[in-house]
């Protein structure tokens, strides 16, 4: 800092610790201090030697011998995790795995960056999901269906129950949002001659936008938001209770992300010309998200895609293996189409979509973050561009009925 800050009582966090330490009074054991002071024995200087920056290091070292009691190892070995997880660890990771959780009914998909644990049932799984978290990886946990009142979820269920509430409506195509009766959009859920018509007579992409969400959801919505609960996949890291959820153990006074729950409700592109277009855009979230398709629409009318064009469409994505493998399944519902990017490219993202944007005659203002206004959805040539010009891969996920999408914080994702 400058001269001039140097006096300056607490000008940076050494001076404050050290101008707090010295108010206190050594080898004092009242509840006022902080930490008791930690003296070194066989030093020729004795106590009397001591000075400020002594007492702030006594400090330091006090809360270290408080946590790590020299006579009892730290739970964590931090070099033996490091050696054990080398930064290229993909491969490192499947073969150790395979043999530790052969209990667990599991894959992976998307060239082995994401988990897919198979059977929702299984109390393990949170060994194997810890693991792969630790990696920043997604995971995919399917058949929570299996675990849900399924009529509760149903669109002439909600529709029902809440049509003759106000919420905002999102026209995907073009950003528009208008607040109008939920009834509209639930008539025109599965039914598309019932759908709004934009101004060339196109059938409207329409999205129910996070409603209800958070506390709305729970007074609204009880025994729903009920049934959510007690069916989460994961439950020591996904339930507002659970042991490993950090959320739920911060203290009052933090601010905390709205952590939902909240209702995504949108139509599908099945019945749009254009397939290009997603129902949400390329974005951040602030927090870890757990999302769960607990219903899938089946549309019908004049221009929608047959079952097997909607499968054909999804066929011709960069899939794994065993997604298409799924997809052949008749038992298996898929309802959305996930691109997932990994947090690190996202600095490489954003200047691929501002060169787009000058491309395209767009004016990119220098405050402009595409991925934060949520203005884009990378279609598939443009996904191949990423890669081509960036070296950035696209992870594709289908999300069938039931499956649940777990993304850690600040991974990018549109759907």
């Amino acid at each position: 800092p400058p001269a001039s800050q140097n006096n300056e009582q607490g000008s940076t966090l050494r001076d404050l610790l050290t101008t707090t330490a010295g108010k206190l009074r050594l080898g004092s054991t009242d509840a006022g201090i902080a930490f008791a002071p930690v003296y070194s024995t066989g030093t020729a200087s004795g106590k009397s030697g001591r000075t400020m920056p002594n007492i702030l290091d006594d400090i330091i070292a006090s809360v270290v011998e408080n946590k790590i009691p020299p006579n009892r190892a730290p739970k964590i070995n931090v070099k033996s995790e490091i050696k054990e997880e080398p930064k290229d660890d993909k491969n490192c990771i499947q073969d150790d795995c395979s043999k530790r959780y052969s209990d667990i009914q599991y894959s992976w998909i998307c060239d082995k960056h994401v988990l897919w644990l198979r059977d929702h049932k299984n109390s393990n799984n949170w060994k194997l999901f810890k693991e792969c978290w630790k990696q920043g990886r997604p995971v995919l946990v399917s058949g929570m269906h299996k675990k849900m009142n399924f009529s509760l979820w149903k669109a002439e269920s909600i529709s029902l129950d809440f049509g003759n509430q106000q919420a905002d409506i999102l026209n995907c195509k073009d950003s528009i949002i208008s607040n109008t009766n939920v009834k509209e959009f639930w008539d025109g859920f599965e039914d598309v001659s019932k759908r709004q018509k934009v101004k060339n007579g196109e059938t409207a992409l329409l999205k129910l936008k996070d409603w209800p969400s958070g506390e709305d959801f729970k007074a609204m919505m009880p025994a729903r938001y009920e049934d959510l609960l007690k069916s989460l996949p994961l439950p020591e890291y996904c339930s507002p209770e659970g042991k490993l959820n950090l959320a739920s153990h911060l203290p009052g006074f933090f601010v905390r992300p709205d952590l939902g729950p909240r209702l995504c409700s949108a139509y599908g592109v099945a019945a749009t010309k254009d397939h290009d277009i997603g129902t949400t855009n390329l974005h951040i979230e602030v927090s870890d998200v757990v999302n769960i398709l607990v219903y899938v629409g089946i549309a019908r009318g004049n221009g929608v895609l047959s079952k097997s064009g909607v499968l054909k469409k999804l066929e011709e994505e960069d899939l794994d293996d065993l997604l298409r493998k799924r997809l052949k399944d008749s038992s298996e519902l898929p309802g959305a189409l996930w691109h997932i990017y990994a947090g690190k490219d996202a600095d490489k993202i954003r200047e691929f979509l501002q060169k787009i944007a000058k491309e395209q005659g767009l004016e990119v203002l220098p405050e402009h973050d595409p991925i934060r206004d949520q203005s884009w959805y990378v279609n598939k040539k443009l996904r191949q561009r990423l890669f081509e010009e960036y070296g950035v891969k696209t992870c594709t996920v289908i999300q069938f009925l039931g499956d649940a999408i777990i993304l850690p914080a600040g991974a990018l994702h549109q759907v």
